[in-house]
């Protein structure tokens, strides 16, 4: 008998998006980790200025500047049983400005951070080109299963994500 899943995803932010962006941030991190068929996650999502992101970035990534998203991996290897435990840090500012210069709604543009985060949380990496495009080829994937085809575009401030 299969478990069933389990799914805690909580979204703060000073400066709250439209219900739609956070239903689709919420539908495109549960459709990440089902797709990996994790069965267990907690995760938070805060949604952020570049001010702050930049702060963060430096802190946890000795990296200048602002990104779009960082992801914190919160196990602990001793109990985590395959369960996710994480935060993910997104830009809103980041969002909306790339949103705006690819003609993209701004929901749409989050849920790509949310699925870039979690994927991060999930191992993959985008450090090398090889394992770069097998990251973008899974969020093209992730994507498209929400109708969301051709969002990922060319990566533009993917310097960073997890420390």
């Amino acid at each position: 008998m299969r478990k069933p899943t389990s799914y805690e995803i909580m979204i703060g932010s000073a400066r709250t998006p439209p219900a739609q962006a956070r239903s689709l941030l919420r539908k495109a991190i549960a459709a990440t980790l089902r797709r990996h068929e994790v069965k267990d996650a907690r995760l938070s999502v805060a949604l952020v200025g570049d001010a702050l992101i930049a702060r963060l970035n430096r802190t946890h990534l000795a990296h200048r500047g602002s990104t779009d998203v960082l992801s914190f991996d919160l196990r602990d290897p001793r109990t985590a049983n395959g369960a996710i435990e994480g935060e993910l840090v997104i830009s809103l500012d980041t969002a909306h400005r790339e949103a705006r210069k690819r003609g993209l709604a701004v929901s749409a543009e989050l849920a790509l951070y949310a699925v870039h985060g979690v994927l991060h949380l999930l191992g993959y990496d985008d450090r090398t080109g090889r394992a770069a495009a097998r990251m973008y080829r899974r969020e093209d994937e992730i994507l498209g299963s929400l109708g969301l085809h051709g969002v990922r575009g060319e990566p533009h401030s993917r310097a960073a994500h997890q420390p």
